[in-house]
């Protein structure tokens, strides 16, 4: 299920890369070949979860070699996200900065420590301990959370009619990115020491209870969370503030090139006043034949 979760948002952080880099999508019909074959590998990779439960070695071997032959395609769309905002003239927009936080985020810490634990030799030993809790979350926040983020941000003026408060939606990016980091990146150096999670009183553990280092790596991490969910409360009244008092947003605020922007904010009854035409594929930006940098879909 992490890849079903994964995709929606590498889908978005791709489209919002390349609205606000004024690039076209690098490698864009590669990356729809590498997503078909992540989808394929992902069906065969699942005995990763049972490395230690006595399953044959020879078939830990193989699961291991998939798991970690799953990272490629993986890398590969990275590398074409990297690749569209390579030289481009970038935006740091609230949505930009929320989806360069989830490619960040979910690239250096959730990919690298997937491939060790993808080798059954490591998972052996940091199975069950908060080395797999961090690289779980650091997979599934930054594709759930900051990519939906980046969404909303998004999309918020074609579907409200209204913009989102700018300052407000750097406050919150940054108290999540700050306090999201710090409350697991502590729990890779706990896993490392052998700590395992599922510990609901650590008074009847002597050796983890008595160290100093341990006990401070939770604290950080617990007050961090605390902060983490009052971040939260500035995008929610952001959100419905916006609503009702934010800036009327233009049609197409982003100067994007994709259909959905050249219909009203909020679309009418029907979305477009008059079907509309598609003459080009959705990233023609900095097109050298016009003299702005986005051509929509709908104009020769």
């Amino acid at each position: 299920e992490v890849y079903v979760l994964l995709l929606p948002s590498l889908g978005v952080v791709g489209e919002i890369f390349s609205t606000f880099s004024r690039k076209p999508f690098f490698g864009y019909k590669m990356v729809i070949f590498l997503v078909m074959v992540a989808g394929v590998l992902s069906l065969v990779v699942w005995a990763h979860h049972q490395f230690v439960s006595g399953i044959d070695p020879g078939a830990a071997n193989i699961f291991s070699l998939l798991t970690i032959i799953i990272s490629i395609p993986f890398a590969g769309m990275v590398l074409a996200y990297l690749g569209t905002l390579w030289r481009g003239d970038i935006k740091f927009t609230v949505p930009m900065m929320f989806a360069l936080g989830m490619l960040a985020s979910f690239t250096f810490f959730g990919g690298f420590t997937g491939l060790h634990l993808g080798s059954n030799v490591f998972d052996i030993y940091a199975h069950d301990t908060y080395f797999v809790i961090a690289h779980f979350h650091y997979t599934l926040f930054p594709s759930v959370f900051l990519g939906g983020f980046a969404a909303i941000y998004y999309w918020y003026p074609k579907f409200s009619g209204r913009q989102l408060n700018k300052t407000l939606g750097k406050i919150h990016f940054w108290g999540t990115f700050i306090f999201f980091n710090s409350i697991f990146i502590p729990l890779f150096w706990l896993g490392l020491q052998g700590q395992h999670r599922r510990i609901f009183d650590y008074s009847s553990w002597n050796e983890l209870l008595m160290q100093p280092n341990h006990i401070m790596a939770r604290q950080i991490a617990t007050v961090s969370l605390i902060l983490l969910i009052l971040t939260q409360f500035i995008f929610l009244f952001n959100f419905f503030w916006s609503m009702f008092k934010g800036k009327v947003a233009e049609k197409n605020p982003w100067k994007s090139n994709t259909l959905e922007w050249q219909a009203q904010s909020p679309p009418g009854h029907g979305n477009f006043a008059l079907y509309p035409v598609v003459y080009r594929w959705p990233y023609d930006y900095n097109h050298p034949d016009k003299d702005s940098d986005f051509l929509p879909q709908n104009e020769k």
